[in-house]
């Protein structure tokens, strides 16, 4: 992890996944701390991905570099359709650019109920099931404190989540014209948002690279955080107008 960064000390903004705060990039804050300000902006701001990514860029410095898990990467890509001149680089982290189909949309309508009813934690466990990521020793201690994050979150905050989910808009477009370096990165064992969904998106964006995390699934931020943060460091390193390594 020996890297030196001579990008230009522009700040990193990272947006954790659903129903997860600053504790999922605990690894990445450590790493990319040293070299540059750090900040996790929370998913909060509304039921709409819109009204989320609004109140995050009231709240962002002017120029920045961008890098979003799951939930965060769907909001990454609507902030970069409404102000792309402030974003200096991006990283697309376990995620997608497609709208959420019919089917997708009423499976998460029993979840809202029971986090509703009692049921947040229920919720949670159905959401991040322990298939999605990658087998090992590590699989319960990463649940465990996605549980944690989630139920210290709130009911709440868990249904204007899954509702601007079930609303997001198709990002393709906006994914075609992304012109700062990029980086799509997933874990090999991810079944939520598989590789081939991560192959897809890096052909969309202009000179993207792509980097798989062996031994990952879903989050690989915390399954495999060494690699993980040799990936978002090169991504830093990278001149601009110059894709990511892959």
């Amino acid at each position: 992890m020996e890297q030196s960064g001579n990008w230009g000390q522009e700040p990193v903004v990272l947006l954790p996944g659903m129903m997860c705060d600053a504790r999922i990039f605990t690894p990445q804050i450590n790493a990319l701390s040293a070299q540059a300000p750090v900040m996790v902006a929370p998913l909060v701001g509304g039921d709409r991905v819109e009204d989320i990514a609004t109140h995050i860029l009231s709240m962002l410095p002017e120029r920045f570099a961008l890098a979003g898990l799951s939930m965060g990467g769907i909001v990454a890509l609507e902030i970069l359709r409404r102000a792309p001149s402030r974003i200096t680089r991006l990283c697309l982290m376990a995620t997608t650019p497609l709208s959420e189909t019919p089917d997708q949309a009423a499976m998460r309508e029993p979840l809202i109920i029971a986090a509703r009813t009692g049921g947040l934690d229920k919720a949670l466990q159905q959401t991040l099931p322990p298939e999605v990521l990658a087998p090992g020793g590590r699989r319960l201690e990463v649940l465990n404190l996605v549980r944690e994050m989630g139920l210290d979150l709130g009911a709440e905050l868990y249904v204007d989540q899954s509702r601007a989910l079930q609303r997001r808009s198709d990002q393709q477009a906006t994914a075609r014209r992304c012109q700062v370096p990029t980086l799509i990165l997933c874990g090999e064992y991810d079944r939520l948002t598989p590789v081939k969904r991560h192959e897809f998106l890096a052909e969309l964006i202009p000179h993207a690279g792509l980097e798989i995390i062996a031994g990952a699934g879903h989050l690989p931020g915390l399954e495999q955080p060494e690699a993980v943060n040799q990936a978002l460091l090169g991504w830093l390193a990278a001149p601009a107008g110059v894709a990511a390594p892959a």
